[in-house]
């Protein structure tokens, strides 16, 4: 697993810190947090070490400089490596100073984003790696947690994939019930390109070869190809021949992912990076001083 060095990744500040604010609302309640109140002096400070527990790509640390700074003043941050970076165990992710009330009660929250954004990075960065040599690349789906989507797509980034669409109001994706209800690929398609604006992509997912053929009669700019094994995917390729975009897609694993790339398909999306990537396991490690 190599270092992605992305730099430029980026979320508008005022979406992560609404989420922030929302979550730690969520956690302190009514009466803040009663555990660290009863015992910890308002006047201790602490210094706090975010320890990675195994290998992995970190995404999330704006979550975590939101969490501290929102809960309260005269906390510093020094981070020892930027999203899209690979982790190793033990290897030391933050180094949190300040008073020691304000660094009990954002943990948790602060925790929580940063484990499941580089839960979701490092499963994605595993796909990526499996389909090195190829031309194929890694893309998520909309089957992501309700709220979060903006957030685990950036987390698909930062493992060195790419992003679908983000909703259903970004780009036309015809899947088989709009087929079924419209009755044919070809006039599904016709009705699109009617509709959209010459900005909006058309895509249109196909489940054979003979309604692949269909669909390239319509010149749509995508053809998502559902469910095919990899001979069928490869004859696919071959028909569409560098005319569209090509994605497969449908159960696709790590065990599965780099015969699918080798068909020579230009985009492999799979749900699974966003809806079934286990939490990386972070610690925080805390010092009075």
């Amino acid at each position: 697993m190599m270092p992605l060095g992305l730099s430029t990744l980026t979320l508008p500040a005022p979406l992560i810190n609404e989420a922030v604010k929302n979550a730690l609302l969520e956690d302190l309640g009514r009466a803040g947090d009663i555990t660290t109140l009863a015992t910890i002096p308002e006047e201790a400070r602490a210094e706090a070490v975010i320890r990675a527990r195994h290998q992995g790509v970190v995404a999330g640390m704006e979550f975590v400089r939101s969490s501290f700074s929102q809960t309260g003043p005269g906390v510093t941050i020094d981070f020892k490596m930027n999203d899209g970076a690979v982790i190793q165990p033990n290897d030391i992710f933050a180094v949190i100073r300040g008073p020691a009330q304000i660094i009990l009660s954002a943990e948790r929250v602060a925790l929580n984003y940063l484990g499941h954004l580089s839960g979701i990075a490092t499963t994605t960065a595993k796909f990526v790696d499996r389909i090195k040599g190829t031309h194929a690349r890694i893309t998520c789906t909309r089957k992501t947690t309700p709220g979060l989507r903006a957030f685990e797509k950036y987390a698909v980034r930062a493992g060195g994939g790419s992003n679908h669409r983000f909703g259903l109001d970004d780009a036309i994706l015809i899947k088989d019930n709009h087929i079924a209800v419209v009755g044919s690929v070809s006039g599904a398609i016709k009705s699109a390109r009617q509709y959209a604006g010459h900005l909006i992509k058309v895509e249109v997912e196909v489940d054979s070869l003979e309604q692949l053929v269909e669909a390239l009669s319509e010149n749509p700019d995508v053809v998502l190809l559902d469910n095919m094994d990899t001979s069928v995917l490869a004859e696919a390729v071959k028909i569409i021949d560098g005319s569209v975009i090509a994605e497969a897609s449908g159960g696709i694993t790590l065990d599965t992912v780099q015969d699918v790339a080798r068909t020579g398909v230009d985009y492999i999306s799979t749900g699974w990076i966003t809806h079934s990537s286990p939490v990386f396991d972070f610690g925080l490690d805390i010092d009075i001083q």
